[in-house]
């Protein structure tokens, strides 16, 4: 029998990190967590973790944390019932460069990405270096720094855990590369389905995060609201994929079982269904490019159901439009799409901006932009276009970079 796949999993206490955690429990003779990274603000929560999976090393990025870290690792091995000298601490890395120096000194066979925001950018690139395959949750990453991150990425080395690029994969597997007519990514609509521009303008921040299929962070929620979630995966998918921005579409699924689907030359459209569970694509990713025996609950053929698939309204959600344009121009300017939204998705979850005016303002920052036009040279560059973007963003939305 083949030894555990071993795993590094950066946002182990984040929506995909625990998910990613519970297949490995469930999965034990084929994947070893030998490493976890986190923000470090719940040190209960990475203990039990850390002892769950017996972990070699922890990085925590609060600088602060590493006490309150050790003492619940104690704590946590007391309530196992480990004596203090039958325990073996993991080695814990913290601070700005915690993350770099786990992926560093950890050899693994993958690393799961599952950092929130653009601030996964240099461990995506970490990870590419050390030859492991990336199991990519962090879009931004690849948004922000994509000809960075494909420049460095080897062949198969990128795999996507989004469900929707899961999807593609797995559809694209029926054809050759030269068959593909048209990618298809599926969208749930997010809480405001069906309504216009101006009845979202008073939308509350607990309207906003109630989203009506999956159970996510804040940021990527609200990305779900207003749509900008699509339009990064349309990015995502011209990036992953090498297929042009105006051959990839997007239509509402309310349902969320088929996550998306390919169109070939010939007329033939395959898509992947399942019902909505993050474990499937996680665990597929991770054993790439081999499933896992019942990852995740299958559809039901016992009983009725119907699904459906409307045209996105892009007059009420323009942000997939104006992704697509970013996407098309492409060097730095996915990156400043990016990171003004998340400046201005900041900026309305301190109820600083009213909801429709994060879009609203992410264009005015884009079309701003001239400058970052260019490809990125370096990760400076990136940074560079990043913090422009954040400053306009707060500049145009009078928030004074709050």
């Amino acid at each position: 029998m083949n030894a555990p796949r071993t795993v590094l999993v950066l946002g182990s206490t984040g929506s995909i990190g625990t998910q990613a955690l519970d297949v490995a429990a469930r999965n034990r003779r084929l994947f070893r967590i030998a490493g976890i990274a986190a923000g470090g603000s719940d040190p209960g929560a990475l203990a039990a973790q850390a002892l769950a999976h017996s972990v070699d090393a922890i990085a925590v990025t609060k600088p602060t944390a590493v006490e309150d870290l050790q003492l619940a690792l104690y704590a946590e091995a007391q309530r196992h019932g480990y004596a203090r000298g039958e325990f073996r601490l993991p080695r814990i890395f913290a601070g700005a460069d915690a993350v770099i120096e786990l992926i560093s000194a950890v050899p693994v066979d993958t690393v799961l990405n599952g950092m929130p925001g653009s601030r996964g950018l240099e461990p995506t690139l970490c990870a590419l270096e050390t030859g492991a395959t990336l199991a990519l949750a962090n879009k931004e990453s690849l948004i922000a720094g994509g000809p960075l991150v494909l420049r460095n990425a080897k062949p198969g080395q990128l795999v996507p855990v989004d469900s929707e690029h899961s999807a593609l994969t797995q559809a694209l597997r029926g054809g050759r590369e030269d068959e593909v007519e048209r990618l298809v990514l599926t969208a749930s609509g997010g809480p405001f389905r069906g309504r216009t521009r101006e009845q979202m303008a008073d939308a509350t921040i607990a309207e906003a995060l109630a989203h009506p299929t999956w159970s996510m962070g804040p940021l990527v929620t609200i990305n779900s609201a207003t749509l900008v979630n699509k339009g990064l995966e349309l990015i995502e998918a011209r990036l992953l994929f090498d297929v042009p921005c105006d051959r990839i579409d997007v239509v509402v699924h309310p349902q969320s079982i088929v996550h998306s689907m390919v169109t070939f030359t010939d007329g033939s459209t395959l898509a992947q269904a399942s019902p909505p569970d993050m474990r499937l694509p996680i665990s597929l990713a991770l054993h790439w490019p081999n499933r896992v025996p019942q990852a995740a609950a299958a559809c039901r053929w016992d009983q009725a159901s119907a699904w459906t698939f409307e045209p996105l309204d892009d007059v009420a959600f323009p942000s997939v439009e104006l992704a697509r344009h970013a996407g098309t121009v492409g060097g730095c300017l996915p990156a400043v799409y990016n990171a003004a939204n998340e400046q201005l998705v900041a900026a309305f979850l301190a109820q600083n901006i009213g909801f429709t005016s994060i879009v609203d303002t992410v264009e005015r920052v884009v079309h701003a932009a001239g400058e970052w036009h260019r490809e990125p040279r370096d990760l400076q560059d990136v940074f560079a276009a990043e913090e422009w973007a954040r400053a306009r963003a707060a500049e145009i939305a009078g928030t004074g970079g709050k």
